[in-house]
């Protein structure tokens, strides 16, 4: 099969920027008291943190004050583009799940386009990102159902890049679609090319694993012991699982976002 491997650099317009941003994240999102929050917060109530400025006045505190979970949130990008796209607050707010969604998206379609694909999935997923650019340059147009139903299209080519990256991967290519993971000792599997999609891996141990070529869309990461473990070959691995898990110097992340 003729392959067509593009380096796709990460776009800057999907990477947060919060000086650009209002705290739209420290706004929209509800949360309850729990290990990952010290608080519960309505959606839509800013949290009581935020300062005038639009600044989180313990942002070099979080994990300590018990906000552990903000540490783990990225937008996207959504934030400062719905700053700059609307003059009004409400509007902000209103469009904020919608475009973090949109954004979300094209993350993962954008990380598709950049594996070894085959040319004619190359122009799907550049099509699928063209769809979603449309959407979010509109943002008010758009519904949870609109976004979620993009998403399960776009789906369909994800998993297409993910099967053909994986093909090249000299390991078992284990299926562990959806697994429950919670706190098991992995460090003797060979997780290469595997797919752990939606897989549940809290407090998993992988230490020295090496996860190359390994789906770990929607995996679930939170306090995963990726000490000395490789994941610089890792697919869809984003920056809010990055922060998730547990790790050290010798743990070795991809480049970009590391």
């Amino acid at each position: 099969m003729s392959v067509r491997s593009e380096s796709v650099r990460e776009p800057l317009d999907l990477v947060a920027d919060c000086s650009r941003c209002v705290g739209l994240c420290c706004v929209v999102p509800g949360f309850s008291k729990s290990a990952d929050f010290a608080i519960t917060k309505p959606p839509g109530q800013a949290c009581p943190h935020l300062a005038n400025d639009h600044r989180c006045t313990i942002h070099a505190e979080l994990v300590p004050r018990g906000f552990h979970g903000c540490t783990v949130f990225d937008c996207f990008g959504a934030g400062q583009r719905l700053t700059a796209l609307f003059d009004d607050q409400g509007r902000r707010t209103a469009a904020f799940s919608t475009m973090l969604g949109l954004h979300e998206l094209q993350w993962h379609l954008a990380t598709a386009a950049g594996l070894p694909i085959d040319p004619d999935l190359f122009d799907g997923l550049r099509d699928a990102q063209q769809k979603v650019e449309q959407m979010a340059a509109d943002p008010e147009r758009w519904g949870r159902q609109d976004v979620a139903a993009q998403w399960e299209t776009s789906s369909i080519l994800l998993r297409r890049a993910s099967e053909v990256a994986r093909q090249q991967s000299a390991g078992p290519r284990t299926d562990l679609h959806g697994a429950d993971l919670i706190v098991k000792d992995l460090r003797d599997a060979d997780l290469r090319g595997a797919t752990l999609r939606g897989a549940r891996l809290i407090a998993a141990d992988l230490r020295g694993v090496s996860l190359e070529l390994t789906d770990l869309a929607g995996a679930d990461l939170r306090d995963a012991d990726v000490r000395g473990a490789d994941l610089s070959r890792a697919l869809f691995l984003t920056r809010p699982q990055m922060q998730a898990v547990r790790r050290d110097a010798t743990t070795q992340l991809p480049v970009q976002g590391s």
